[in-house]
């Protein structure tokens, strides 16, 4: 049950944060292209789960994008404002969708349960 309520939250996550992007007046542009950019960090898999696990989870905490809307916000840089909306709304997704943090044991293994076709 806790996975689905975490799921849940992410949902409601990437709701305010698309909510923000659009009142914001960002451009639809920037995010279709920065929208899967932090899924680059998925290549440190080629090297090992440890790293992979270790470069994924880097890009895919909240802290750095919050830092960036914040600062975005304090700043009137509508730039970092969106890239870190962009950023919020792709980490909110990919943990709705069930793509959790990393362990390092393996890709498929995550705070939110195994995923995959041997889940």
């Amino acid at each position: 049950i806790m996975s689905i309520l975490l799921r849940a939250e992410a949902t409601m996550v990437a709701i305010l944060a698309i909510a923000g992007y659009a009142l914001f007046g960002s451009s639809w542009w920037l995010f279709m292209v920065l929208l899967l950019v932090p899924d680059i960090s998925m290549l440190g898999y080629l090297k090992s789960p440890k790293i992979g696990a270790i470069c994924y989870n880097a890009a895919h905490l909240y802290v750095v994008p919050i830092i960036l809307f914040a600062l975005g916000w304090w700043s009137g840089s509508k730039l970092a404002l969106s890239i870190g909306l962009i950023w919020i709304f792709h980490i909110a997704i990919d943990r709705a969708l069930g793509y959790g943090l990393k362990f390092f044991s393996a890709f498929q293994d995550t705070h939110l349960g195994r995923i995959g076709k041997n889940s």
